[in-house]
């Protein structure tokens, strides 16, 4: 028996929150998972799990154990990744996470470029607009949209992302442009998947609107159409309007009040020493997004045919 069996499988249970959750991370069944706990808790004559019918939370040992194994874990597989990758060809399964619309367009072929040049390499990528915790998912990355809250992570800024307030002209023809963040609240607005809109205070700072309308859908490609027919104001980012802004369909409307320009990140667990395969594709999804005509320019179009002025 060697002195690693249960390791991986206690530090699943606990990152996962449950024995069948964690059988699924390590591709095994969770009559081994919990055989592999049991003998480590055997061995280590005491209880690393508090376990009932609904729930599996750690004991007052398995929260200290917890953290030390995890270290164990990233020092040896950094060790066993530095040793496979002596060539610098990655290789073995990459598994990432994105939203659904931006992956789609963007993230995934660019994926799949990298995929072709490194035939020994696999990858999982799971599309979602949900936030997935990248330790218990047993994620590598994550690509992520606008400000990050989770400081445990590290962040790597891959793209710019400037959010645009815009209409249809049709739409300012009816009912003039707002002339400031205010004017706003006499719109209609399409609502998306935030209550919340962003815009600069003129001091530095940042101040917050909720819009106010008939209509809301919780896809981007949704409210750019309704704004394109004319329905009300929206305030999605540019990979949604730069097409429309450049040809006149969308105007862009209160430019010096574009909230501070969030980004795009690439997002893993901290990490002492970062995979080639996920160092190696990061690289490349900069690169692939800087090429983009959509980023080309980091301040895109001021518009000068809104009627009103802004402020």
């Amino acid at each position: 028996m060697s002195r690693w069996d249960g390791i991986d499988e206690f530090v699943a249970v606990a990152e996962a929150g449950g024995f069948a959750r964690a059988a699924e991370r390590l591709h095994v069944s969770s009559s081994h998972v919990s055989r592999q706990v049991a003998r480590l808790e055997d061995r280590l004559q005491t209880r690393l799990f508090y376990r009932t019918t609904r729930s599996v939370t750690l004991t007052e040992a398995g929260r200290l154990l917890l953290e030390r194994c995890r270290r164990l874990i990233e020092e040896r597989d950094d060790a066993l990744t530095s040793a496979a990758e002596t060539e610098g060809e990655p290789k073995g399964l990459l598994r990432l996470t994105c939203s659904v619309a931006y992956g789609e367009q963007f993230v995934v072929p660019l994926v799949n470029d990298f995929l072709e040049h490194h035939p020994r390499l696999r990858v999982d990528m799971v599309l979602t607009n949900s936030t997935l915790d990248l330790v218990a998912e047993g994620m590598d990355l994550a690509v992520r949209l606008g400000r990050l809250s989770d400081s445990s992570l590290v962040a790597s800024r891959i793209a710019p992302r400037v959010m645009h307030l815009c209409a249809a002209p049709a739409y300012l023809e009816r009912h003039g442009a707002p002339e400031s963040v205010d004017a706003i609240a006499r719109h209609a607005c399409l609502v998306g998947t935030s209550d919340l809109w962003p815009f600069a205070d003129g001091a530095g700072g940042e101040r917050m609107v909720r819009p106010q309308g008939r209509w809301r859908c919780n896809s981007g490609t949704a409210v750019l159409d309704a704004a394109l027919r004319g329905f009300g104001l929206c305030q999605l980012p540019d990979y949604y309007v730069m097409p429309h802004l450049q040809d006149g369909s969308l105007v862009s409307l209160l430019p010096d009040r574009r909230p501070a320009h969030t980004a795009v990140w690439a997002v893993y667990p901290q990490r002492r020493h970062l995979a080639a395969k996920v160092r190696l594709l990061v690289a490349h999804l900069k690169q692939g997004l800087a090429a983009r005509p959509e980023y080309a320019a980091s301040s895109p179009l001021t518009p000068g045919c809104a009627p009103g002025p802004s402020g």
